[in-house]
């Protein structure tokens, strides 16, 4: 799935190579990893959730 998918960089993330996450939209979901593994684990959850959870870690 890695190479099918378009990954942007988060704005948040630093230059230096710290705390990197990707994302690739997937229709109705949304796939995340860590820059600085690209062959590693991706995590897919719903635009909703993600949505939410980014609101709820404003909070």
């Amino acid at each position: 799935m890695n190479r099918e998918l378009t990954w942007r960089k988060s704005s948040r993330s630093g230059s230096d190579g710290g705390n990197c996450v990707e994302l690739a939209g997937l229709n109705d979901d949304v796939a995340i990893r860590d820059s600085k593994d690209p062959h590693g684990p991706i995590l897919v959850v719903s635009r909703a959730g993600l949505r939410d959870a980014i609101r709820a870690a404003e909070e």
